[in-house]
């Protein structure tokens, strides 16, 4: 695990000093050790830097960057069955100096150029410079789970794990994105490929991009799209067969994640997705797994619940309890861990779990995706009965009743928020087809007010026209296109950003068994019923799991990792909303409407807003600013 950054400058003016202080930015994601290699040719230079944290083959053989033949490499991630791609390259005549994954990389693709990327099972993003043929190549992981960015501006070409690095290079420039600060405020987070810089970019999942460094032109290669998994023919098998193939492969998926020569832990929420990860691999294992679980005095406390699992699966169990003053204390630095402005707030007890684990292991199992592979999430139920309830409406008559409901809006105050986007949500909804219409809605319910953006910012985007729209096009079922949405756009843009920053900030590896890319292309084939029947979601999983724990003992309501936050912001934390939401607080920026933001804040002040998530998404953004721009 690694944090890595570089640069490619075509005007030759960039220092080898310059790159050791991009790389010294990502020290926390690397603590280990540390490499720079600058290549001059003719008409440019490249410059690779990583920080090292070290996990497989903890000697100098591992020590990056590295370089085979005509190849150099630098590399953020694991590659689980690195020992399999190492054997079949033994047979074909390659020769090995280590025992990392890294050297392992360099000769797949040495032997099989950027289709050996078909063979990897793992989290990676791998920067690989081609000597011979003057090409640099970018490539991401299916899912996600480790991040890239990118910045081109005419004549240079800077990447990195995080965009702290580029900070140190003259050449970058600290100019917002409009389109990526309306994504923000309408999602709580910066969607790839969008970055809130200008010339700024994120490298998609699934992506291998190739640049020609003779001619400066780049190619992007879609390698991995899970779309096309869900308009697949579903799998002629019964539910009993299901289970049973799906449980080896979460077993084979679960057990790669160990692969490791440091100690490796898991987070334990007593949930059923971390309940799966631990219970599997614990059954198998003679040694106890360590599991750690953080609880708070105020909030969603699954403390107990995890503590009970873990006794019974017993593990070599972490408990803490974190007071409100613990908590609130993370709050000023989340900037600077996140780089790019992030409104998940459990971030805050991420992080704290992440410094609990630290302590004891240096790899932690994070058992993210479950929701969104199995149909967890309470609001698929939702968007169902909402859709029903429109289908009520004779079809002769929804173009008068959205016509009738885009003049109402038209005419209502600004500050009628919860009416408008309910009001935007129906005039949508009722202009496509049914399979469309529920696309469409689900979307629409996470949509914040667009008012609060200053409209004097140059030719403010539409989010409508900004955001990817959920295509519909060879479904066949209602949820299937939002379960292809929620898993290539939240579970990366939001979850996976959220453990890869938190876990690093403290030098812990965070991995994340239910991405194995098999598990999706897997579960997406299954009969939908298989996944969600009714209100009850997760059903195959859940069933799995009751083999190795009792029912009765996860039979509860569905609950996040939450924080009172709200609560905070109107009380114990009310000097934020003082410091950073005032007027001239909001006036520096430049990005705002201040006379509706401030309107928006008093509402949240006296429990009349509707919808709080946006307040803190502001919040976060200022706070941000302030650290990174201003």
């Amino acid at each position: 695990m690694c944090g890595i950054t570089g640069f490619v400058d075509f005007s030759s003016q960039t220092d080898g000093n310059t790159l050791e202080k991009m790389v010294a930015t990502l020290t926390h994601r690397g603590p280990d050790d540390r490499g720079t290699y600058i290549w001059n040719e003719d008409s440019y230079q490249v410059g690779f830097g990583q920080t090292r944290l070290s996990i497989i083959d903890l000697s100098q053989g591992g020590h990056q960057p590295m370089h085979y033949r005509h190849l150099s490499i630098v590399y953020n991630g694991e590659i689980y069955n690195y020992k399999e791609i190492k054997q079949e390259l033994v047979s074909l005549g390659h020769c090995f100096q280590s025992e990392s994954d890294t050297e392992a990389i360099l000769h797949a693709y040495d032997e099989w150029g950027i289709d050996a990327v078909h063979r990897f099972i793992g989290m990676f993003t791998i920067a690989l410079l081609d000597r011979r043929k003057q090409r640099l190549v970018f490539l991401r992981d299916r899912a996600g789970v480790k991040p890239l960015y990118c910045y081109w501006n005419d004549t240079i070409l800077l990447f990195a794990s995080e965009l702290k690095a580029f900070s140190m290079h003259g050449s970058f420039e600290k100019r917002i994105d409009q389109h990526a600060l309306v994504q923000y405020m309408q999602l709580g987070n910066i969607p790839s490929p969008f970055c809130i810089f200008l010339n700024a970019y994120k490298l998609e999942p699934g992506t291998i991009e190739i640049w020609d460094l003779k001619s400066r032109n780049r190619e992007i290669v879609k390698y991995w799209e899970p779309t096309k998994f869900y308009k697949e023919p579903k799998l002629n098998l019964s539910y009993l067969e299901a289970k049973a193939q799906l449980k080896d492969l979460l077993i084979n998926a679960f057990n790669y994640r160990m692969v490791s020569d440091v100690p490796v832990g898991v987070f334990l929420s007593g949930g059923y997705d971390s309940t799966a990860v631990t219970a599997m691999l614990q059954s198998d294992r003679t040694d106890k797994l360590k599991t750690f679980t953080i609880g708070f005095e105020e909030g969603n406390n699954e403390a107990p619940f995890a503590r009970a699992t873990a006794n019974y699966l017993g593990t070599d169990h972490f408990e803490y309890i974190c007071t409100s003053k613990e908590a609130q204390k993370i709050i000023p630095n989340l900037a600077y861990y996140y780089d790019e402005p992030f409104g998940d707030s459990s971030a805050i007890p991420t992080y704290l779990v992440s410094k609990m684990a630290r302590e004891q292991v240096t790899v932690a199992l994070s058992a993210d995706a479950g929701d969104e592979i199995f149909a967890g999430y309470n609001i698929y139920t939702d968007i169902l009965r909402y859709q029903s309830r429109l289908n009520h409406i004779p079809d002769a008559f929804k173009p008068a009743v959205a016509w009738l409901s885009s003049g109402f809006n038209r005419l209502l105050a600004s500050d009628h928020s919860s009416l408008k986007h309910k009001l935007s949500g129906i005039e949508l909804s009722l202009q496509e087809n049914v399979l469309q219409q529920t696309a469409d809605l689900y979307m629409e319910m996470r949509r914040t007010p667009r008012h609060l953006i200053s409209s004097s910012f140059a030719q403010l985007p539409d989010f409508k026209e900004l955001s990817k729209k959920i295509s519909t096009e060879g479904f066949n079922n209602l949820l299937d296109p939002i379960l292809a949405r929620d898993y290539s756009a939240y579970l990366q843009n939001d979850i996976l950003t959220k453990v890869d920053r938190a876990t690093m900030a403290v030098s812990l590896e965070g991995r994340e068994p239910l991405v194995d890319h098999r598990i999706l292309e897997f579960s997406a084939r299954l009969p939908f019923e298989f996944k969600r029947n009714g209100g009850f979601g997760k059903i195959i999983l859940k069933d799995i799991v009751h083999d190795y724990v009792p029912k009765e003992m996860l039979k509860r309501s569905k609950a996040g990792f939450s924080l009172p936050i709200y609560q905070w912001l109107k009380n114990e934390l009310c000097s934020l909303l003082d410091d950073y939401l005032n007027e001239e607080s909001l006036k520096k920026t430049g990005l705002w409407n201040v006379p509706f933001c401030m309107q928006q804040v008093e509402l949240f002040k006296t429990n009349k807003l509707h919808y709080s998530p946006y307040i803190w998404y502001l919040l976060m953004f200022q706070m941000w600013y302030f650290e990174w721009v201003e």
